[in-house]
């Protein structure tokens, strides 16, 4: 995930990451967050990030909220699943890089999924959107107060991806000093083409992998279309500014949970953060 700031001495052991925080934990509204901050204290560029289902403790996103920092945003990172994170013993199971993926006989992919589904359906149940989505809008809602805060974004992976997707919406977003005022979502899950795509009014950056389970290459190409659509007003609130990148031989969860080991896999992180960095250098200005 480095772009050169912040992260060269970090590596990865299987796709959790080594290397130590340098942000610092924070009650913000009642929600437990960790905050990562420029040297200077700035808060003009702030940039929300909502996690995938690994929550706010996985070191990765604490360390990927380091480098925002460190390129001059402040980043936060809200416990939106209320101390319920799924733990990190699942992540092999939930995607395994692709090369473990292809190995797997039919009885082990089955066995995957039964163990996927047992341990994901309850939790999803218990985080779905009429919880989660006013959690994370009150959260943004007061970070928007905190003093010297201007101009906000948001960024999303996976379960967070398609929450930074609704939080681009309208009416939560568009009108001055509400909501967000730029969205990354970093592949996206359980998004629904196209009615979590038609009311987006700020710009839109999504990051996806041509090897998403979750996110099939069908999907993918409806999203493409449809945001093509969307920059020409024939479908959906107009956007003018938006991007779609898609990551060859990426799986769900490589812009958070890549395999460093892989030049490949790694720069395809690198790539992801150096987007999402440019992408909220050019609309949180």
């Amino acid at each position: 995930m480095s772009t050169g700031v912040g992260m060269s001495s970090c590596c990865l052991s299987g796709k959790v990451q080594d290397g130590k925080p340098k942000g610092r934990e924070q009650d913000i509204n009642g929600i437990p967050s960790y905050v990562a901050e420029p040297e200077n204290g700035d808060k003009t560029k702030t940039v929300v990030f909502l996690v995938d289902i690994f929550g706010w403790q996985f070191p990765n996103v604490r360390l990927l909220a380091d480098e925002y920092a460190a390129a001059g945003f402040t980043a936060y990172i809200p416990d939106v699943h209320e101390g319920d994170s799924i733990d990190i013993s699942f992540l092999q199971t939930v995607e395994p890089q692709l090369p473990e993926r292809e190995k797997l006989s039919l009885v082990d992919k089955a066995a995957s999924t039964a163990k996927v589904g047992a341990t994901l359906g309850p939790w999803l149940a218990t985080h779905r959107e009429a919880v989660a989505r006013p959690i994370i809008e009150n959260f943004i809602d007061k970070v928007r107060y905190i003093p010297g805060t201007n101009k906000v974004g948001v960024i999303g992976f996976c379960w967070g991806g398609r929450y930074a997707i609704t939080c681009a919406q309208k009416p939560f977003s568009g009108s001055e000093s509400k909501g967000v005022n730029a969205a990354y979502a970093c592949h996206p899950s359980l998004v629904s083409i196209p009615s979590d795509f038609d009311p987006v009014v700020v710009p839109l950056s999504l990051a996806l992998g041509d090897k998403d389970s979750l996110l099939g290459e069908k999907e993918v190409g409806q999203i493409q279309e449809l945001m093509q659509k969307k920059k020409s007003g024939e479908q959906g609130e107009k956007l003018a500014e938006s991007e779609v990148r898609i990551y060859q031989d990426q799986v769900h969860g490589f812009a958070l949970r890549g395999d460093w080991s892989s030049e490949k896999d790694k720069k395809a992180m690198d790539d992801a953060t150096k987007q999402g960095i440019e992408w909220f250098k050019k609309h949180l200005a």
